[in-house]
């Protein structure tokens, strides 16, 4: 099951020389934000109209680790599916979690399951065609979200970068994971991604599935609703959740603005594990203001990065950060992909968002919010758990790095808002 290489590699080359010659955009202008608190009754209230999305309450959410804890827990969902399917994925390629995938959701379709397929045109260059086909064979409904065209290249920079997987309108998946090889194992070695998912039970699925719903109208003009997909959720749990979804195109920067809003908010601690670090001048100065109110700032970054230029316009920036206190961990066993932040015990968030302008400026994307003390201390314990794989960048190790890593981080700065 291979996809034709040459057509990859045309399609690579016609999306890398627009991504080079175009103007990127940019976030809109955050000048102040409010002063508050994750306490104060005006928080919530604060996140629910800067997102346009609600908290709701009464839900369950899990928290599944890399592909050991990823890929069956999926499995099982789309197995015990009786009446739809919805999944949106952006990384696509072969491999046996691609492939039991496809093949769950197809023994689905075949038993009348109505199953949708959503594929981001370009994360998905390498998926098979094979795979595919045994999807549309099956009976299930497979779209394309913004394909490669010659004649769209306004559409090429700006990507589904979601994972939703939501069966019966009732069991709610999201996260970072792709359905690939890369994402097999622990985490925990060379060769294993590093990943955090969720999985929700209760009433924000309806809004996870709202986030389908809304890419799925785009790329087929179709729209889902009735009770197979959209039914009243009774309280699975104790958890107030919220599902914060973002399109730049079309005029949302909510990703951005609920980031600024909860590192602007932290009183005591702020735990951030990103793979993609590459924050505007308003979010470092947020985190550096945070380190100055006496917060305890710990970035848990990738010390290997399947993107060079990013982890050099990333190193690039850590002088002002260690100089100001804030912590910076590098993981070491296998590669960092987790999206994650808690502040202050209280409030935490799991999805597919990068700290740079692609997902702020450029991309749809989608993370869970939580509400919920417990929660997020469940969070913070993968955290520490985490850094205890990795190792702490040193000021001055990092101010005596060699000159040809000076050079790459140099070289690495203009791709910085494509990045």
């Amino acid at each position: 099951m291979r996809a034709h290489s040459s057509v990859i590699g045309a399609a690579l080359i016609l999306v890398a020389v627009f991504l080079l010659s175009s103007s990127c955009a940019q976030v809109q202008p955050h000048f102040t934000v409010p002063k508050m608190t994750l306490s104060d009754p005006s928080f919530i209230p604060t996140m629910e109209a800067y997102t346009a999305s609600t908290v709701s309450s009464g839900n369950r959410v899990d928290f599944l680790l890399n592909g050991n804890q990823i890929f069956p827990a999926q499995l099982a969902a789309i197995r015990s599916a009786q009446r739809t399917i919805t999944y949106a994925q952006y990384f696509y390629e072969d491999g046996p979690p691609a492939v039991r995938l496809v093949e769950a959701i197809s023994e689905r379709c075949r038993a009348g399951v109505r199953a949708h397929v959503l594929l981001d045109g370009f994360g998905s260059l390498k998926m098979p065609l094979e795979l595919r086909q045994t999807l549309e064979a099956a009976g299930c409904e497979v779209a394309t979200f913004r394909p490669l065209r010659p004649w769209a290249l306004d559409e090429a920079n700006n990507r589904n970068h979601r994972r939703i997987l939501v069966v019966d309108g009732k069991v709610g998946f999201t996260g970072g994971s792709g359905a690939s090889s890369k994402w097999m194992g622990n985490g925990r070695r060379d060769g294993h991604w590093r990943e955090t998912d969720a999985r929700m039970e209760g009433p924000t699925v309806n809004d996870l599935q709202g986030a389908f719903a809304e890419n799925w109208l785009e790329a087929t003009g179709n729209v889902l609703g009735g009770d197979g997909y959209f039914a009243p959720q009774p309280a699975r749990g104790s958890v107030r959740a919220q599902i914060v979804r973002s399109s730049p195109t079309n005029g949302s920067f909510a990703m951005y603005t609920m980031y600024l809003l909860a590192v602007s908010s932290a009183r005591r601690t702020i735990y951030m594990t990103n793979p993609y670090f590459l924050p505007d001048d308003q979010m470092r100065k947020a985190l550096l203001d945070a380190k100055r109110r006496g917060v305890r700032v710990v970035l848990l970054l990738p010390g290997a990065i399947d993107n060079n230029i990013v982890r050099q316009a990333s190193r690039g920036g850590f002088g002002e950060l260690l100089d100001a206190g804030i912590e910076i961990h590098e993981y070491g066993s296998g590669l960092l992909h987790a999206k994650t932040m808690s502040v202050d015990g209280l409030w935490s968030t799991v999805g597919s968002t990068n700290v740079d302008n692609r997902s702020f400026a450029l991309n749809d994307e989608l993370n869970v919010a939580l509400y919920d003390a417990d929660t997020t201390a469940r969070l913070e314990k993968i955290f520490v758990e985490d850094l205890q794989h990795s190792r702490p960048v040193d000021s001055a190790r990092w101010r005596a790095r060699g000159p040809v890593n000076r050079l790459l981080e140099l070289l690495a700065m203009p791709f910085k808002p494509q990045l």
